[in-house]
């Protein structure tokens, strides 16, 4: 499956009668070969991943996880190429929704992996060999921001430096830098390679923890959170891109998806507001109904607290619910499936032995937003398919439950649906989509985006729709534009 790695598109929404642009990446998504692992192996993944996704919260662990795939059976990450330094270098960092700072191996870097299960080639930054790179100092923000300074520390070199400890034991310590960041763009009617910008990304010096397996080892880790040191708001601080984001992970077969520095346009998208204040990309889950009936959950089982809430994250391989919910959820799936399959439990979990399709026999699922927004599971984005038993089929409740804390929504109730992050309008949407196909993308206007210029391309000032395509039609339209004067339409 390895080879069949498809491409990640960023493209971006700029205003009206100003530079219109896109920022076009590869998304890789890695799963060694003949590895399969059990639910328990998985839950102890998500809740090494939660340990350092989540430790943000004051006063709180959220003890769940998130790094493999929708597929419980492989083990795999969402990882994206960069280009960082001049001569610009090429970086695999991981895709990661839950932080905010852009990091990747130094030179220096002590205990830090030299290969990768993965089948990449790590690589590693070095600032002496960059034309363009500068040290952070102290007296930068980023130093002197009171969201930063229990991480970062300054040398008496006045050197900004950072140390970022996490709950499962890993951590990475370095300082940043400054330097040109690479990227491809739709610039008006035309794909425009090789554009830039400067940003600021920190440079690892020492990594402890899980970050030293080398089984899924990667240069780096690339954060899409909200905070004012994520790349999406550093470019869109500069006036290059807006403050939203999508993607669209593919769950079966190869896998892989769509990444997009944008908003992906679907008609059938449902929008939900972001609960305000929150580190993590919370939403106000309401409740939750089986086949069209609501469950008997009391709405505080999923209130937002510094320790409690929902939260969307598409790094989680499973699907976590408190307590309170996940039993009457259970309870009410299993009451509508007998007598047409034979429940029983395997290590833990809830199954069925299924002799039909289980399209044919589960009920469709709901979760309600605030905002009026559902999202409407089918079987397979609650169930995992666990292999045959006795000629039937074993599936189980792919939910995990979670004895107080946090609901994440991860891969597998996320995947094969377009995500958009919308931070300038505090919201996100969804809608199911095959993320093998291409997506329309806007580029037009945004009250939140103001351009400053980096991009000297000017645009008619009509609105547009760009197709973003799949890897093969996206490289052969990239060669022809390369050589012809033909608009990209």
């Amino acid at each position: 499956m390895r080879p069949l790695w498809p491409f990640l598109i960023l493209a971006v929404l700029l205003p009206v009668s100003v530079v219109y642009c896109a920022t076009l990446l590869p998304l890789h998504r890695a799963f060694p070969l003949n590895h399969r692992l059990q639910l328990d192996q998985l839950r102890a993944r998500d809740r090494l991943r939660h340990a350092r996704l989540l430790q943000g919260f004051v006063g709180g662990v959220v003890d769940f996880s998130v790094q493999g795939s929708s597929d419980p059976y492989l083990v795999g990450l969402y990882f994206t190429k960069v280009k960082l330094g001049s001569p610009p270098r090429e970086f695999n960092v991981q895709i990661d929704t839950g932080s905010d700072v852009l990091w990747v191996t130094c030179s220096s870097c002590s205990n830090c992996p030299q290969s990768s299960g993965l089948g990449i080639q790590l690589n590693y930054f070095d600032t002496a060999s960059s034309s363009t790179a500068g040290l952070v100092p102290c007296s930068h923000p980023i130093c002197t921001s009171e969201i930063q300074t229990t991480a970062t520390q300054c040398s008496q070199s006045n050197q900004c430096s950072y140390s970022f400890q996490y709950g499962d034991g890993s951590g990475t310590t370095g300082y940043y830098v400054s330097d040109t960041f690479y990227f491809d763009a739709v610039v008006g009617e035309s794909l425009i390679a090789n554009s830039s910008a400067s940003i600021n990304f920190g440079c690892s010096t020492f990594q402890s923890g899980d970050l030293t397996k080398t089984d899924k080892a990667v240069d780096g880790i690339f954060g899409f959170g909200q905070g004012d040191l994520s790349v999406i708001s550093q470019l869109s601080s500069h006036g290059i891109t807006p403050r939203v984001f999508s993607h669209c992970l593919k769950g079966e077969g190869s896998g892989g998806g769509i990444l997009v520095l944008g908003e992906i346009l679907e008609p059938g998208i449902v929008y939900s507001p972001l609960v305000p204040s929150q580190p993590h990309y919370n939403l106000n889950l309401q409740s939750i109904a089986v086949n069209g009936q609501l469950l008997p959950i009391d709405p505080a089982a999923f209130a937002t607290s510094s320790n409690r809430g929902t939260i969307v994250d598409s790094g989680t391989t499973l699907a976590y619910l408190v307590e309170e919910a996940y039993d009457p959820f259970v309870s009410a799936v299993t009451a509508m499936v007998q007598p047409s399959v034979t429940p029983m439990i395997s290590k833990g979990s809830q199954c069925y032995l299924v002799s039909n399709s289980v399209s044919e026999v589960f009920p469709p699922v709901s979760l309600n937003f605030a905002g009026g927004a559902s999202m409407l599971l089918k079987p397979e984005e609650y169930l995992i398919n666990l292999g045959f038993y006795g000629g039937a089929a074993l599936w189980c409740i792919g939910f995990q439950k979670v004895q107080g804390g946090v609901t994440i929504l991860g891969d597998l109730v996320l995947k094969d649906k377009v995500f958009v992050y919308d931070l300038a309008r505090q919201r996100i949407g969804w809608a199911n989509y095959d993320c093998s196909s291409s997506v329309n993308v806007s580029l037009t206007s945004s009250k939140d985006f103001i351009n400053s210029g980096q991009l000297s391309v000017s645009s008619s000032s009509r609105d547009m729709l760009f197709k973003l395509l799949p890897l093969s039609i996206t490289s052969l339209l990239m060669h022809i534009l390369a050589s012809t004067n033909f608009q990209f339409l």
